[in-house]
C-alpha cells in the first residue's frame, strides 16, 4: 500500500498595502519527516506574483509550469490565468489526475486554486492551503483583526503557530513579499 505524502502549510496575507506568501520546511512521508527545508514558495512575473502549493511536489511543479504558460498568454492578468489554470486543470485528461493545491497572490489579490475547478478569492485576502492551513488561516486572521504587525510578521507568526500544532508543519519558514 503507497504511503500517503502530508506536508505543507502555505499561508497568503495582504495587509496594509503589502502581499505576503510563506510556507513551511517540512515534507512527511508515512510517519517520517523526510526533509526539513523545502522551498514552496515561488515568484513568478518578474516578483509581481507569489505561488505556493501544497500536496505532490511533482504535481505541483506541473501546475506551476501551467500556471506561469497562463500568465504569459493573459499578458499578467492574474484573475484570468488563475480561471483558465482551473478549467484546464479539471477538464484535461491528464491534469485532472494532478493531486496539489496552488496559493496564488498578488499585489492586490489572493487566490485558491484546486483541481476539482475551485478558484477561490477571499473578500479578507488571507489564504491558506496544506496539512496546518486551517490553523494557521486562524492565527493569521486574529493577527489581522488585533494586531499591528506587517503582512510579512503575520504570516511567520501564525506559520509558526500552526507548526506548534500541526505535526505535519514546521518552523523553517520561508516568507515572500510584493509591495506597492
Amino acid at each position: 500500500m503507497a504511503q500517503k505524502i502530508r506536508s505543507t502549510t502555505v499561508l497568503g496575507v495582504i495587509h496594509k498595502g503589502v502581499a505576503a506568501l510563506g510556507g513551511d520546511g517540512q515534507v512527511t512521508l508515512g510517519n517520517t519527516v523526510m526533509k526539513h527545508n523545502s522551498m514552496k514558495i515561488r515568484k513568478l512575473l518578474d516578483g509581481k506574483v507569489l505561488v505556493g502549493f501544497a500536496g505532490s511536489a511533482a504535481d505541483a511543479f506541473t501546475l506551476l509550469g501551467r500556471f506561469e504558460e497562463k500568465l504569459d498568454q493573459y499578458r499578467g492578468n492574474v484573475d484570468r490565468s488563475v480561471v483558465e489554470l482551473a478549467k484546464d486543470w479539471r477538464t484535461d485528461k491528464y491534469l485532472r489526475k494532478l493531486e496539489a493545491l496552488l496559493a496564488v497572490v498578488s499585489q492586490d489579490k489572493t487566490f485558491v486554486v484546486s483541481g476539482t475547478g475551485d478558484v477561490i478569492e477571499p473578500d479578507d485576502k488571507i489564504i491558506a492551503i496544506g496539512s496546518g492551513g486551517m490553523f494557521a488561516l486562524s492565527a493569521a486572521k486574529m493577527l489581522v483583526k488585533y494586531s499591528n504587525l506587517t503582512a510579512e510578521e503575520i504570516v511567520k507568526e501564525a506559520l509558526k503557530t500552526a507548526s506548534e500544532i500541526c505535526i505535519y508543519t514546521n518552523d523553517k519558514i520561508n516568507v515572500e513579499t510584493i509591495e506597492k
